[in-house]
């Protein structure tokens, strides 16, 4: 059994533009995490971050992760290139229930990074004929899309609803924030076969969450993940700690009839 404690090494196998300012890494490695769960990346005498697992592939042995320049470890992280090594930690945190959605209706609403760790979710419902899944994204604007190839296949698959906050959409689209879209998503056939996914930045998850509510969704239908809290990701240093609750002990993914006392 691998001990989650210590790191291992990683080779970092391709590095591709996503967004102006997001990079896609795939590094291989032995650890095979869940959907929701995050690791720990760390370049020896420089330091060590969490970031979320933007996907992966168990019998290839490699993880995605999405990554921008946002302090001294992703700095550093950028000066890498394939080839080159960088250590790996975790898997950390719970992942989706992903036996609570299968079979179900799954309403995924997810807003700029926020694709990232729902990215693993999609790919893994989107093809399963027993469940029905349906997608907003929102982004800052055109040039912040992410995964572009990937949501013009699934748009294919499933109703989707794209828009930016300004600007244009693909192929001309919406403007505006997700949570003007929220009422328009088909919700006549009752509430027993749906669970509802929102990830992203805090007070858009808060307002999505309320906009579901409007319409009558229990609160145990929907899930939030606070994949921005991570820190240590052992509970230690308390930076994601929440009044008592510690998010990379408990979290990041929470059902809201805990989230809502977590959300600003």
């Amino acid at each position: 059994m691998n001990n989650i404690y210590m790191p291992e090494r990683g080779e970092i196998l391709s590095i591709v533009q996503e967004s102006s300012i997001e990079w896609l890494f795939k590094v291989k490695t032995t650890i095979k995490p869940l959907a929701g769960q995050f690791i720990q990346l760390s370049i020896p005498m420089v330091g060590e971050a969490p970031i979320s697992v933007a996907d992966c592939n168990h019998e290839e042995g490699w993880i995605e992760f999405l990554i921008r320049k946002v302090g001294k470890v992703t700095d550093a992280v950028f000066n890498l290139k394939p080839g080159d090594s960088i250590f790996l930690r975790g898997a950390y945190g719970n992942s989706f229930p992903m036996d609570t959605y299968k079979g179900k209706r799954v309403i995924v609403v997810a807003g700029g990074s926020g694709t990232a760790p729902v990215r693993p979710l999609i790919k893994q419902l989107i093809d399963d004929k027993e469940t029905d899944i349906e997608l907003i994204f929102g982004f800052k604007d055109q040039d912040s899309i992410l995964f572009k190839n990937e949501i013009d296949v699934w748009r294919k698959k499933a109703p989707m609803i794209l828009t930016v906050d300004k600007g244009c959409g693909i192929d001309g689209e919406c403007v505006g924030l997700v949570t003007e879209y929220i009422p328009h998503l088909r919700l006549h056939d009752g509430f027993d076969n749906l669970e509802v996914v929102i990830v992203g930045p805090p007070m858009m998850m808060k307002f999505s969450a309320l906009e579901f509510l409007k319409l009558g969704i229990p609160e145990e239908k929907i899930w939030v993940s606070f994949e921005r809290n991570m820190s240590c990701a052992v509970g230690k240093c308390g930076h994601c700690k929440i009044d008592e609750t510690y998010v990379c002990l408990e979290g990041p993914i929470f059902n809201y009839v805990k989230a809502k006392k977590l959300l600003d």
